[in-house]
């Protein structure tokens, strides 16, 4: 078996299927990564959807007992939306990031390194294979950087030179032993500007991430969402990708390679107020095939309700004070009461006092409080 012309095949066969880059590495430790990761777990920094052990994200032999490399691919994703939809001043809209819009990534890489996978045990029946997306226990940025697909920049993404950092990555362990590529060098330099359009400071410094202070992780809890990180979310109803788009490397970056990303604009951009009365049928038909679905509609509800505040948007105070009423979910009650007050309309108010003579629930009570707390601001302006 000549793997020199085995690994040529592989690039062939990966761009005849649609993948935009690929890389090879070893499958040896993540020394670097294993202490950086022992670092954020000291500091309190993971967002807890972390999976497996620090051991096993760094350590490819505890996954794959044989495994000699790893294969690394990206698929470049759309930065803008063609023919986009604007919000109205009786409509407003919200936003899902752009890692999610258009079909689930998950899915489209998982479909491309099967096939990938089908392609290497038909040239090597006996070889072994492994396909993780994003889900699996290898940090998938880690495997890419040393594959040579792009660098780790200060915002944590991986940033190629061809699509900046709007890629996906995905991998395949083998226990094929390929010559692996040679990593990129860094190519941030000097440049802050992804630490400094953050708005939370979740950028700790550069390439170190404070999950706990990201908004895109935050977005993403079902819990209450703390209340200094509410008015910065603005109308990010699912990620935030600031530091993204403020990176010289994404200027002018827009590709649309692949039919299965091409967002949807009233998906990628919905109307707000339909959001806190969506069914879940309904929920699932008009957005379960996206990645911004997978913690199920609740947080999303939230963050529409913490967006319509944002706007002030006096058209939804009806439809607020139904959800806070009558919404069996503590977290959508006591948010939707927080954000009627922030709008600060008589009938607003009038909602809260009368709902809070009704509820049981400490935490709802509590957001009512803070609710009813921005009268006084009103009154005082």
């Amino acid at each position: 078996m000549n793997l020199d012309q085995l690994r040529q095949e592989i690039i062939d066969y990966s761009k005849n299927i649609g993948i935009d880059k690929i890389g090879f590495a070893s499958a040896d430790v993540f020394e670097g990564l294993k202490e950086r990761l022992k670092r954020q777990q000291e500091l309190g920094y993971q967002s807890g959807f972390e999976k497996g052990s620090i051991e096993e994200r760094t350590e490819p032999e505890r996954l794959v007992p044989e495994a000699k490399s790893i294969i690394s691919v990206a698929l470049a994703y759309p930065s803008r939306i063609k023919d986009g939809v604007k919000g109205t001043k009786e409509e407003r809209r919200g936003i899902f990031c752009r890692a999610s819009w258009g079909t689930d990534y998950h899915d489209v890489l998982q479909d491309k390194l099967g096939k990938l996978a089908a392609f290497i045990n038909e040239k090597v029946p006996e070889a072994t294979t492994k396909v993780m997306v994003d889900t699996g226990e290898l940090s998938d940025r880690a495997v890419a950087e040393r594959a040579g697909i792009g660098f780790s920049g200060k915002n944590t993404s991986i940033i190629t030179p061809e699509f900046g950092s709007y890629v996906y990555l995905g991998e395949l362990m083998t226990n094929l032993p390929f010559v692996p590529d040679k990593p990129l060098e860094d190519g941030c330099g000097s440049c802050t500007k992804c630490l400094d359009a953050c708005p939370t400071g979740a950028l700790v410094q550069g390439g170190q991430l404070n999950a706990q202070r990201c908004l895109a992780f935050l977005t993403q809890t079902k819990d209450f969402m703390p209340d200094e990180f509410r008015p910065k979310i603005g109308n990010f109803i699912y990620g935030f990708d600031t530091c993204q788009v403020v990176c010289p490397y994404n200027k002018h970056v827009d590709f649309h390679n692949h039919p299965e990303f091409e967002p949807d604009p009233e998906v990628a951009k919905p109307k707000l107020k339909p959001m806190l009365r969506i069914s879940n049928r309904a929920f699932k038909d008009t957005f379960g095939h996206i990645a911004g679905s997978w913690r199920g509609k609740k947080p999303l509800q939230r963050n529409a309700l913490i967006a319509l505040a944002h706007y002030k948007d006096e058209t939804a105070v009806d439809e607020m004070i139904t959800v806070m009423k009558n919404d069996p979910r503590p977290v959508i009650r006591g948010t939707a009461a927080w954000s009627l007050g922030k709008i600060g309309t008589e009938d607003a108010f009038a909602a809260i006092k009368e709902a809070v003579d009704k509820e049981t629930d400490e935490q709802v009570l509590a957001e009512m409080d803070k609710g009813l707390a921005f009268q006084e601001e009103f009154s005082t302006t």
